[in-house]
């Protein structure tokens, strides 16, 4: 009887396209060789089990033309893959692969990347839709339910009433969702510790802001100050002096600061979001020294770094979202449209000057708060930020403007801010001596100021006409308020040691008054 010799053989695995392991062929196996004349030649004698599966590989991978010979490569395979740059090759090539099988990799095509549009964008447009929408809605109810025979409106109340457990744990569900939101997006501000609810967040609010600055750049185009403006000169220095000594704070150093000079006779200054500083000529005329204008923009910079925007977005999207209940329900209960319109103003105006405002007013006030620390690490003189209101004020009252009640502004009045940042200044002063900062001048600017008051209004009341009451002659220029005569800021700094060390040397010949 004939020994049978068992046959072994050995399987091929392929876990991969890109990958394979490496195959341990007989001696009698043999891969194409490339000659000398660039042809793949050598066709391997093999056996039947490893000549089907090297043909089945070949077949599988391999870009050669295996129609006419299976396993015979033509010189063209070898031509196109001598053009290959062989670096490139081997990056992409597993450590044990095929000699002469060029892997196929699938490329894909994908579109460009559109920037998506930030989602307070789409609140803001879609906001006068959602009221008009409950308005409809309000009013839909009540027609319905003025068509309701008698009966029928009986019957519904009665439904009601049986089910009133049923509608008052409904409406207790929906109270509970709308606090857990709420409660699950309350946040600490960064620099005061305060609890904020914050729905949006600062990037979707960045974003947001190039389109605002935008229509600011495009809005003011015409009326830029050059850069070699010693005004632009000195409200660059100051902002990057503020950016540069509080590099404690988390992410000042990664807002761009671009500043741009507005020749405007406006007093206004505001930051966007993403870092682009605005100041009007006329807040520059406005303050008297480098220590109250390193004061305005360390409040401006403040709502930037503690994200005020977005805060207050997101408490006016909420309370929105409330009162689109409560409008519906007007609409639905008043009989006629014209009572409806009516209690829409009503219920307009009560959200304005219950929440709005107030919480306006609180958002300002933390600002002041922030900008005396800013300015002092910055070894600014922080009692000139109470001097500069002291300033507002008695301009004001000089053009005769009227002193409105703070709860109908968004912003605290004059008074109280001064009053705020006197119960601030000593803390201000604390940080300021643990900065390295030089001393202070001894003279306090505030009690100086109060004093060119005193002797301004003591000449104003001997004067006997309205014309000379309106133009007093002004006392000497470092205690005048800003629109009495002084010089203006840009031709005062412009001569000034500021633009080569910013407030690095302690207060300059403008910081030794008040």
């Amino acid at each position: 009887m004939a020994l049978i010799r068992p046959l072994k053989i050995q399987i091929i695995t392929l876990p991969v396209l890109s990958s394979f392991r490496t195959v341990h062929a007989p001696s009698a196996l043999r891969w194409p060789q490339q000659t000398s004349q660039g042809r793949c030649c050598n066709r391997a004698r093999l056996s039947s089990p490893w000549a089907s599966a090297r043909l089945q590989l070949f077949k599988k991978y391999s870009a050669c033309d295996l129609k006419s010979a299976p396993l015979f490569c033509p010189s063209r395979f070898c031509q196109k893959a001598s053009l290959i740059d062989s670096s490139a090759i081997n990056a992409h090539r597993p450590p044990h692969s095929f000699p002469g099988i060029n892997i196929p990799r699938t490329m894909f095509h994908t579109s460009g990347r559109h920037r998506a549009v930030p989602a307070p964008l789409v609140l803001l447009v879609f906001k006068p839709l959602q009221k008009v929408a409950a308005i409809i809605i309000g009013r839909s109810i009540r027609m319905w339910w003025k068509s309701l025979p008698a009966n029928k409106k009986q019957l519904f109340r009665e439904w009601a009433w049986r089910r009133r457990w049923h509608l008052t744990g409904a409406g207790s569900g929906l109270l509970l969702v709308i606090l857990l939101f709420c409660f699950t997006h309350i946040e600490e501000s960064p620099l005061t510790g305060r609890s904020r609810l914050l729905v949006f967040s600062r990037e979707s609010f960045i974003e947001l802001a190039q389109y605002a600055s935008d229509e600011c750049m495009e809005e003011h185009k015409e009326s830029f100050v050059p850069v070699s403006d010693p005004r632009h000169q000195v409200v660059e220095r100051l902002v990057q002096h503020l950016a540069q000594r509080n590099q404690d704070i988390e992410g000042i150093d990664l807002v761009p600061w671009t500043v741009h000079v507005v020749d405007s006779p406006a007093m206004n200054a505001f930051v966007l979001p993403n870092g682009k500083v605005f100041v009007f000529t006329g807040m520059l005329d406005a303050v008297t020294d480098v220590h109250q204008l390193t004061f305005v923009l360390g409040h401006e910079m403040a709502h930037a770094l503690i994200g005020h925007a977005a805060e207050q977005a997101s408490m006016s999207h909420v309370v929105d979202l409330l009162s689109l209940i409560l409008l519906t329900m007007i609409w639905a209960i008043c009989p006629r449209d014209s009572l409806a319109v009516l209690g829409h103003w009503i219920q307009g105006k009560l959200v304005q000057y219950l929440f709005d405002h107030p919480y306006s007013r609180r958002l300002e006030a933390e600002a002041d708060q922030v900008a005396l620390r800013l300015a002092a690490k910055a070894c600014a003189d922080v009692r000139a930020g109470p001097v500069f209101w002291q300033q507002m004020e008695l301009s004001d009252q000089m053009r005769g403007l009227p002193a409105a009640p703070e709860w109908l502004s968004t912003h605290p009045s004059h008074r109280s801010r001064i009053s705020n940042l006197d119960r601030l200044i000593p803390e201000a002063l604390e940080i300021r001596a643990g900065c390295e900062c030089p001393p202070l001048p001894a003279a306090d600017p505030r009690v100086t100021f109060s004093a060119a008051v005193r002797l301004l209004l003591e000449d104003a009341g001997e004067r006997k006409t309205e014309a000379e009451l309106a133009a007093p002659a002004p006392p000497p220029s470092a205690t005048l308020p800003p629109q009495q005569g002084r010089p203006r800021l840009g031709a005062i700094l412009a001569s000034s040691a500021l633009p080569q060390a910013p407030l690095s040397r302690g207060p300059d010949r403008e910081g030794t008054g008040p």
